[in-house]
This record gives C-alpha cells, sequence and structure tokens, in this order.
C-alpha cells in the first residue's frame, strides 16, 4: 500500500469520511475506508471534526481506542488479505471468521495479534516477524 505519516493516515481518514458524506466519487480504497468506517458509527464523530482531532494523542494508559490506529489497522489486514500476505493469512482469517461468525469479529482479533506482532518488534528492535503474526492468530 503505502508508508503514510501519522497526518497523512488522519488526513486520509477524515478526507474520505467527508467526500463518502458528501457522495462525491470515491476511489477503491477510499470506498472500502468508507466501508470500513460505516461499521464503526462510534469513530464518525471523530472523523467529521478535523480540527479537533488532527492532533489528539491516545495513549494505552487512557483507556481510549485510537479511532484512527484501529482504522488502519482494519485497512492493513485488507490489504494482507487481498494479497495473500503474509503466506496463511487466508486460512486463518476464514477459521476465525467462522468460528465469530463475522468477518468484521474475525479482523478485531487479528488486529489483536498484529499489535501483538508490531509491539514485539518494536521492544526488540526488529522488523515485523510474520511467524508472531501467525503463531498468535493460530491461539485466537
Amino acid at each position: 500500500m503505502f508508508n503514510p505519516s501519522r497526518d497523512e493516515a488522519r488526513n486520509f481518514l477524515f478526507e474520505t469520511w467527508r467526500k463518502r458524506r458528501a457522495g462525491e466519487l470515491l476511489t477503491p480504497l477510499e470506498d472500502l475506508t468508507a466501508q470500513l468506517i460505516e461499521k464503526h458509527p462510534e469513530f464518525q464523530d471523530f472523523l467529521t471534526d478535523p480540527e479537533r482531532y488532527q492532533d489528539k494523542d491516545y495513549l494505552p494508559e487512557q483507556g481510549a481506542t485510537n479511532p484512527f490506529l484501529h482504522l488502519m489497522m482494519h485497512l492493513t489486514i485488507e490489504e494482507q488479505l487481498s494479497i495473500g500476505q503474509p503466506h496463511g493469512i487466508r486460512t486463518q482469517f476464514e477459521r476465525l471468521a467462522a468460528h465469530y461468525h463475522s468477518e468484521h469479529d474475525a479482523q478485531h482479533r487479528m488486529m489483536e495479534c498484529l499489535g501483538e506482532m508490531i509491539w514485539q518488534a518494536q521492544r526488540n528492535g526488529t522488523p515485523p516477524d510474520a511467524a508472531v503474526y501467525l503463531n498468535c492468530l493460530e491461539q485466537q
């Protein structure tokens, strides 16, 4: 996909939601993003007020979900599924979707493992390890 900065990623989400609400033509990626936003009504108010939320930090100790991170993780998983990387991701997704009777809930479980993989890579100063991700998914 791409490697946007925090501001670029947030602006993409703000602009996509603005365009969806205005009925403007969306690119395929924007349309997918808008569909994800529609599945998260709890985040829609954040996306209608860029001036208020553009620079807001969401710290774990505050206990609030970062709506921008959450939506971008959905997009990451959608991309992984579309290209079949890492190898085995589609099988894990299908298993989780069947188990939870929901593709959306399956993605939320996958996010936990994606986050774990990223956290371990940051902690260890190493690149993200797909084996960590897939092993975690097998435990879900």
